[in-house]
């Protein structure tokens, strides 16, 4: 409350200065303000500090906000401009997912009649828009019983996890976390009954009825928060080129031109080598083995992520992530047998992270190459070197002449382009490459250039 900012917003009067003074109020700074600064959009900022706003008329009808939580009202309001002060909070925003309505003067009891005259009164479960904020209160205690009920279900009692001692506390936090990440249905469940559990939480605040639910609350979402810390969230920056170029083809003169949305992006490259084996597997021997599991899995989704983003053809090592998971789940192999299938698929991965030197590829050669080569056709120690020297100069060649800015954006580009593909290949592959299968890897290839490369030296090469 320190730094918040705080206004008034009021329509000008024509003898306002005069007739307010008679009040007691100089209006002379508060208009000053109104016309010097642009409070409207301040406001409309969740992160700008003026977050309190004293208004009459003004902001009231057609003035969208959707963070703002609270409207306090003071003056009688009827009909459209009650609802519409009253949709002024209701919008969803963030965490929130309702606004509270501070009625001084009993203005609901005008409720009722506004939502016969503009709009139905009811959803379709049959619940007014409106609600006292004591049924919020008990929507709340139903919340917690059932999550309570689905923790005693996996053997966590909510009710004594809390104690006065911290490295208790900590001790049966971490317990609890252990149940709960017995697979990904239990995890997933206790995530979806604490989410709601907050919002209610939230949405009751700052009420004094919500301290008696604060202890339980905050222990459900401190579990809930430390489950998702184990697995790093998504960086989507690097997927947000691909997105501009797909929303500047759809709305081109030619038409429609929807790509293949990428599977997986760059979620942050982990080191995985660097990872002290033998000091994890002491941790793995601990009680608390699916936390530990829970982590190593999400430093390999990030860094098998990443190394699926500028390889394609490594989407082989994707699905053999999932299915051991998948096994997990389904019970089909232990946590032991897990955690033993994680370590021995880092080592996996960490191979394939050091392929590219092995070949003296960068690894953009090396994507263009796999494409070129895994599966069919079979080669001789000779002819691989054939594939490497085409790959290098089709790249070269590509980025020195072909791939201009927005050249994905003209026809005569992307033919160009198309073109400088199928001329070198064909040029510099060796004979094992069959018409038809030249046509496939040309194609694979060509397709792999247009999602890679953005043009003018932008590519996933240069942003990792």
């Amino acid at each position: 409350m320190e730094e918040t900012d705080m206004a008034v917003v009021v329509s000008p009067g024509q003898n306002e200065i005069d007739d307010l003074s008679q009040k007691g109020v100089d209006i002379t700074p508060h208009r000053a303000r109104m016309n010097a600064e642009d409070l409207d959009t301040k406001f409309k900022d969740p992160e700008d500090p003026f977050r309190i706003v004293f208004v009459c008329a003004m902001w009231i009808t057609g003035f969208d906000v959707p963070s703002c939580s609270t409207i306090y009202l003071d003056k009688p309001q009827r009909n459209h401009t009650l609802m519409q002060t009253i949709a002024r909070a209701n919008r969803v925003f963030g965490d929130k997912n309702s606004g509270l309505i501070v009625d001084y003067i009993g203005v609901f009891r005008y409720l009722e009649k506004a939502l016969a005259i503009y709009a139905t009164g009811t959803d379709a479960e049959g619940k007014k828009p409106i609600a006292d904020k004591s049924e919020l209160v008990e929507k709340l205690r139903e919340a917690i019983a059932e999550i309570s009920e689905f923790c005693r279900g996996l053997g966590i009692d909510l009710a004594t996890a809390q104690t006065d001692d911290a490295l208790q506390n900590i001790e049966k936090i971490n317990d609890a976390m252990e149940r709960i990440l017995i697979n990904d249905e239990t995890k997933r469940n206790y995530l979806q009954h604490a989410t709601n559990v907050t919002k209610l939480y939230k949405a009751i605040l700052p009420d004094p009825d919500a301290h008696e639910f604060t202890k339980t609350c905050q222990l459900i979402h401190i579990i809930a928060q430390k489950i998702r810390n184990l697995t790093p969230p998504a960086d989507i920056s690097g997927v947000m080129t691909e997105i501009e170029d797909l929303l500047d083809q759809s709305i081109a003169p030619e038409g429609y031109l929807i790509q293949i949305p990428s599977d997986t992006y760059d979620t942050g490259p982990v080191d995985l080598s660097q990872i002290d084996f033998e000091q994890l597997s002491e941790q793995f021997n601990t009680e608390h083995k699916r936390i530990e599991a829970e982590k190593l899995r999400g430093a390999i989704n990030g860094k098998l992520a990443a190394m699926i983003r500028l390889n394609r053809s490594r989407m082989d090592y994707q699905q053999k992530f999932e299915q051991m998971i998948a096994d997990y789940n389904a019970g089909t192999i232990g946590v032991d047998d897990y955690v033993q299938g994680l370590f021995n698929f880092v080592g996996e991965l960490n191979q394939e992270d050091q392929r590219a030197d092995t070949e003296e590829f960068s690894e953009e050669e090396l994507a263009v190459f796999d494409l070129l080569t895994q599966r069919e056709p079979h080669l001789t120690a000779s002819q691989r070197d054939e594939v490497k020297n085409a790959v290098r100069e089709l790249l070269e060649t590509l980025k020195q002449e072909k791939l201009v800015l927005d050249w994905r954006k003209r026809t005569q580009s992307k033919a160009e382009v198309r073109s400088a593909v199928d001329i070198v290949l064909d040029d510099k592959l060796p004979q094992p490459y069959t018409p038809e299968l030249f046509n496939q890897k040309s194609e694979a290839v060509y397709q792999h250039i247009y999602d890679s490369y953005y043009g003018e030296g932008k590519s996933i090469y240069t942003q990792n």
